[in-house]
């Protein structure tokens, strides 16, 4: 058992009969009272999201997990299929297990987290941003860029970023994958 002292970003812990991952915590003092933990804990099962409030040195059940190199090979309707990058055993993932299943590029390489107790993958965890090119857009209308206008643009996974005024057709974009939003455009 540990405690709320122990909590950090992508720990899994036993919670309500769930497996969460805590994707933010915060410690709070305030002045008067006692101090807490406010956390945003993630279903592994379902991927709901739910905003919890922990009482300093609340024990919490944490979940062992081992975590393994996985290179995305391709979607298959809702499912998603990855290799091991060492031993080469392929799994199959449903899609709401993933952050961010449309940046996802066939060929990328993740970290799964692998419950070490029952050898179920808990969560996929993708790089902090993606390279990828834009397939469509609509053109920029000159002179509308004084404000920080942006349009929606598809890219190679079929997902839609909205993006500057200036990207084009071609340009290669980089995207946060934790808000699915644009970064910066990639020279070659």
């Amino acid at each position: 058992m540990a405690s709320t002292s122990d909590i950090k970003n992508g720990l899994c812990i036993k919670h309500n009969h769930d497996i969460y991952k805590i994707i933010e915590f915060l410690h709070v003092k305030p002045g008067k009272g006692p101090a807490f933990v406010r956390t945003k804990l993630k279903s592994v099962t379902n991927g709901k999201v739910l905003d919890n409030t922990f009482s300093a040195g609340h024990k919490i059940d944490v979940v062992r997990v081992e975590t393994h190199t996985f290179q995305f090979l391709y979607p298959e309707g809702n499912e998603f299929h990855f290799m091991n990058a060492e031993s080469f055993e392929q799994i199959t993932l449903n899609r709401n297990v993933l952050d961010a299943p449309d940046l996802l590029k066939e060929g990328e390489n993740v970290m799964i987290q692998i419950n070490t107790e029952t050898d179920l993958p808990l969560s996929v965890d993708m790089a902090p941003s993606v390279v990828l090119e834009v397939t469509y857009t609509e053109p920029g209308v000159k002179g509308n860029t004084a404000t920080n206008a942006t349009k929606p643009a598809t890219v190679e996974t079929g997902a839609t970023i909205n993006v500057p005024l200036f990207i084009n057709e071609g340009d290669k974009i980089k995207i946060d994958t934790a808000t699915s939003s644009y970064m910066e455009r990639v020279k070659e």
